[in-house]
């Protein structure tokens, strides 16, 4: 289980000072200002969850994976892994959980993949039956083969995260953060490391802690989601439930027999497409559908088609933020 409690971190950030003898004046008496990145954050996580993590730029995800993993201590507040703090529990930590950072990689740069693999095993002291089983599985999920005996430096950006994956969890896991891992990837390639996160936690129970930018993700790989912004949470539960609370605004396109209606109404948009089709925006607390077809019907025009999309994860996002960051 993953724990935070009050969980905080504050930058001490030095400000340059101006003047002659600006330089030395910082370095006598240097003057700071704090950021705080984290503020007084609360949540659980229970063994087997695949948890999203989302939040724009800044919002504090990296940070709040840094003070889990045990690379930075926190400011205030109290984390716990399995029963072990971070930061000062780090040998035995890092033997359970595995970390992926999507912009780096844990890989030596200029030895072949299958190098830094070994040189991991021996590191955890991985036993010889547990890393080859290990290696085989990883190599046909994550189709390692055709890249394995490449140094890491000639790796496309899909192949190095692939490769990342394996190495964090070679030396079986519980728990496995995920910071931006498919940034940057192509489809294709992203795609495969979804499915391979839904197998290793399917089949190993392995807890997943996932930061991303990527809706797909979310969409396909979690079942909740913990929503930061400047350091606070905002929402804490499942994806459906953030589509109920944020996600009001509904999409109506209509296809007619014969020319497109010109509807008005309030606090509704309207937008003729080019191959005939009516797009209709809406705010579905302020309309029902039957109320936006009953409009539409008045006008005489018999409807042809109707496809009906409720708003998608990222415009729910997008929906918070405009509503001012307000905590739920």
């Amino acid at each position: 289980m993953i724990t935070a409690k009050n969980l905080s971190k504050v930058y001490r950030i030095a400000q340059p000072v101006e003047g002659r003898f600006g330089a030395l004046r910082s370095l006598v008496r240097p003057q700071y200002i704090e950021r705080r990145a984290v503020d007084g954050i609360n949540f659980s996580i229970e063994d087997g969850e695949i948890v999203g993590y989302i939040g724009q730029n800044g919002a504090g995800k990296s940070t709040t994976i840094k003070m889990l993993s045990g690379i930075l201590v926190p400011t205030g507040g109290e984390v716990r892994v399995n029963g072990l703090i971070p930061h000062k529990d780090r040998k035995a930590h890092l033997h359970n959980i595995g970390v992926v950072f999507g912009q780096k990689s844990s890989l030596w740069w200029d030895v072949p993949v299958i190098d830094s693999l070994r040189i991991l095993k021996e590191m955890y002291r991985v036993e010889d039956k547990v890393f080859q089983k290990n290696l085989d599985g990883f190599s046909d999920l994550l189709d390692l083969g055709s890249f394995i005996n490449q140094p890491v430096r000639q790796l496309s950006l899909g192949q190095r995260v692939r490769a990342d994956l394996a190495a964090a969890l070679m030396h079986d896991p519980g728990i496995l953060f995920l910071d931006e891992p498919t940034i940057g990837v192509d489809v294709v390639a992203k795609e495969r490391l979804r499915q391979f996160i839904l197998e290793v936690n399917r089949e190993r129970g392995v807890t997943v802690l996932l930061t991303t930018h990527d809706m797909v993700d979310m969409e396909k790989l979690v079942n909740r989601v913990i929503v930061i912004n400047a350091g606070t949470i905002l929402y804490d539960g499942s994806i459906q439930g953030l589509r109920e609370r944020y996600g009001r605004q509904r999409r109506m396109e209509l296809q007619f027999d014969g020319q497109c209606p010109a509807l008005v109404l309030p606090d509704v948009k309207t937008e003729k497409m080019r191959d005939g089709r009516l797009v209709v925006l809406f705010d579905r607390n302020s309309y029902t559908v039957d109320e936006i077809l009953s409009h539409i019907r008045q006008m005489g025009t018999p409807i042809r088609d109707i496809v009906i999309q409720n708003a998608d994860i990222e415009q729910v996002v997008r929906d918070i933020y405009q509503e001012g960051g307000r905590a739920v």
